[in-house]
């Protein structure tokens, strides 16, 4: 069920773009996907590496931990799609340096990119190991997504933060 609106909006997402697809809901997930892979790296490297450690307040995540954050959680979705165990893990409490992070970040998305890659309407709705249960391979792509989109968010509120333009809204 907490995957029924998200598969809902992809559809009508893709719908509304009027892909011509045998795929249609995997095609939707990874246009999502690039976009947030997108604004996420140029977030990330856009940030100055001496506002890496900077929390708007001192009991959430750092602009850095966010940033490791987002590639522990692509590894752990991605690898839970593909039926793999994932290749990394920690990057959020191990690494602190801007280099590293986004490093980290990139890497996390080239994995990812063989998940979406590969993926089609039919292996989607292959069930898949995934927070002790078994769900749609597709669907915990979408959770992926929707968790990217989530921390895009607290990122570009952070950059707002610092008087930095959020590269969603470059050239607006």
């Amino acid at each position: 069920m907490r995957f029924l609106i998200p598969t809902l909006l992809l559809t009508i997402t893709a719908c509304a773009f009027g892909q011509s697809s045998d795929n249609p809901l995997s095609t939707s997930t990874k246009g999502l996907y690039t976009m947030a892979k997108s604004n996420l790296v140029k977030a990330a490297e856009k940030m100055p590496e001496e506002q890496y450690g900077y929390k708007p307040t001192p009991d959430i995540r750092s602009f850095g931990q966010l940033v490791g954050h987002v590639a522990d959680a692509n590894f752990m979705f991605c690898s839970a799609a593909l039926g793999e165990k994932p290749p990394t893990s920690g990057v959020e409490k191990s690494q602190t340096k801007k280099g590293d992070l986004v490093q980290a970040l990139q890497d996390s998305f080239k994995y990812c990119d063989k998940a979406y890659d590969s993926m089609t309407d039919a292996k989607g709705a292959a069930k898949v190991k995934f927070f002790g249960s078994e769900r749609p391979a597709l669907g915990v792509l979408d959770f992926n997504v929707v968790h990217d989109y989530e921390h895009y968010g607290n990122m570009v509120t952070y950059l707002r933060l610092k008087g930095l333009v959020p590269p969603s809204s470059e050239g607006r």
